[in-house]
C-alpha cells in the first residue's frame, strides 16, 4: 500500500466538537456521560454534548430539506463541514465520500413505522424511503460539500467507520481518487434500540459516574451503553505535504462465528487484523492501543486476549474512548482514530479514571494501533503514526 495521510480530521460527540475541548474533557475527573429516560427507565447514555446539539439544530433550519433528514446525517454533515474547514482543500468537486453507519437512520425510521402503525389507514409519507436509506448519509454530505464525485454508505456494524477507512485507502491506492473523505455517523439513542441493547444483557445497570468502564479490572457486570457520535476523516497520497498523521498499516479479518452476536474467546480475528497491521514492524514499537472494547465482559475479553497473543508480556497501553462517549457503535472506530491522532500529535497519553487493565504506559506517543471489531466477528485494525 502506498503511504497515506490523514491531513484534516474532525469528531463531534458527548465530549462536544472542538478538539481542544474533547482532550481535557478526556483528561477531566468529570463524566460527560449522562442520564436519560428511555422506556420510563432512567438509563445511563452518551448524548451529543449541549453545544454541539446547538449546531445541529442550526443546520436543520437551514433549509426545508434540512429539516426532513435523521439527525446522523446532520450529525455527519456538521461533521464534514468542520473537517473540510480544518483542511487545505478549497475544490470538493472529485473529493470521493464514504460515511457509513451501522444503524443508519433510526430515529426517523422508527418514528415513520410508529405512524404507520398508529395511521388509521396505514397511509406513510412519500418521503420515508429517501429519508431513511442508508446511502442517505453520503449522498447529503455530497450535496452539501458540493462534491461531483463518488459517494456511497455502508454497515459493517461496529467496524463501519474503520472499514470507510480501508475503503478510501483502496480507492486512493488505486487511482481512482486523489482525495477521500471517509468517516461514519450514529444516533443510535431511541426506545427500540436502547431495548435491543438491554434485551441482550449487556447494557449497564449503573446510574452513577464511570457507569460505562470498559477493560475494568476483575469487572462482574457488563456496562456499556450507547452513545451518538460521528467523525470524518481527510485523506489523500502522501505527497510530504502537511498531515495530522499518517497511516503505515491496516488489518481485516473475519472469523466463523456461532451466534450473530458473538466472537471467539481469544478474538481470532481481530488477532488475524493486528498482525496484517503491524505487519513488518516490531510489537514493541506500538506504544499504545486504542481498543474496541465496548464494555461487556466477553468482548473486553476476548480482545485481551488477542493483544496478548500478539504482544505476549509486552502490552502497549490500553484505552478506550467509550468511558467519556459511550458505545457509539458504528462511530466508535472513528472516535478512536480521532483520540489516537490527537494522543500522537500532543505525545501524550489517556488513562482511564479507574482500576483498569491498561498495559504499560511509555514517556513517548509515536506509533498508535486502532482496533474495532463488529457483531459477526469482523475486525479491523490501522496503525498510524506522526
Amino acid at each position: 500500500m502506498n503511504s497515506i495521510v490523514i491531513t484534516s480530521k474532525a469528531s463531534i460527540s458527548s465530549l462536544g466538537h472542538q478538539p481542544e475541548q474533547i482532550w481535557q474533557r478526556y483528561l477531566s475527573d468529570t463524566c460527560y456521560l449522562n442520564i436519560c429516560c428511555f422506556n420510563n427507565e432512567d438509563t445511563p447514555s452518551g448524548r451529543l454534548h449541549p453545544e454541539t446539539l446547538k449546531l445541529i439544530d442550526q443546520i436543520r433550519k437551514e433549509n426545508s430539506n434540512y429539516r426532513r433528514l435523521d439527525k446522523t446525517v446532520l450529525m455527519a454533515i456538521l461533521a464534514s463541514r468542520i473537517c473540510i474547514e480544518n483542511s487545505d482543500w478549497e475544490n470538493m468537486e472529485e473529493v470521493g465520500i464514504n460515511i457509513g453507519s451501522s444503524r443508519g437512520a433510526t430515529q426517523l425510521f422508527e418514528k415513520y413505522h410508529s405512524h404507520f402503525l398508529n395511521s388509521p389507514n396505514q397511509k406513510i409519507s412519500p418521503l420515508t424511503s429517501p429519508t431513511t436509506t442508508l446511502g442517505n448519509i453520503a449522498s447529503w454530505v455530497s450535496n452539501d460539500l458540493s462534491s461531483d464525485s463518488i459517494n456511497l454508505s455502508h454497515s459493517i456494524t461496529c467496524s463501519t467507520a474503520l472499514h470507510s477507512i480501508l475503503n478510501a485507502c483502496a480507492w486512493i491506492n488505486s487511482g481512482m481518487s486523489q482525495q477521500f473523505l471517509a468517516g461514519a455517523s450514529e444516533s443510535p439513542l431511541t426506545d427500540f434500540t436502547v431495548s435491543q441493547m438491554k434485551s441482550l444483557g449487556i447494557y449497564t445497570k449503573k446510574t452513577t459516574d464511570w457507569c460505562s468502564t470498559p477493560l475494568q479490572k476483575n469487572a462482574q457486570n457488563n456496562s456499556m451503553c450507547l452513545g451518538e457520535g460521528a467523525s470524518v476523516f481527510a485523506m489523500e497520497k502522501d505527497n510530504g505535504q502537511k498531515r495530522i498523521a499518517k497511516i503505515i498499516g491496516v488489518g481485516y479479518a473475519t472469523e466463523k462465528v456461532n451466534h450473530p452476536t458473538s466472537i471467539s474467546d481469544n478474538g481470532e480475528s481481530m488477532q488475524k487484523s493486528m498482525k496484517m497491521a503491524i505487519k513488518d514492524l516490531e510489537p514493541k514499537s506500538i506504544d499504545a492501543i486504542v481498543v474496541h472494547a465496548p464494555g461487556t465482559i466477553k468482548g473486553d475479553h476476548s480482545e485481551l486476549m488477542a493483544i496478548k497473543k500478539i504482544f505476549k508480556d509486552k502490552t502497549p497501553h490500553l484505552i478506550s474512548t467509550k468511558f467519556q462517549t459511550g458505545h457509539t457503535l458504528g462511530a466508535s472506530g472513528g472516535l478512536s482514530l480521532d483520540l489516537a491522532i490527537e494522543m500522537i500529535h500532543r505525545n501524550e497519553l489517556i488513562s482511564f479514571p479507574y482500576d483498569s487493565n491498561n498495559g504499560t504506559k511509555p514517556s513517548q506517543v509515536n506509533t498508535v494501533l486502532i482496533n474495532a471489531i463488529g457483531f459477526g466477528g469482523n475486525a479491523v485494525s490501522l496503525v498510524i503514526t506522526k
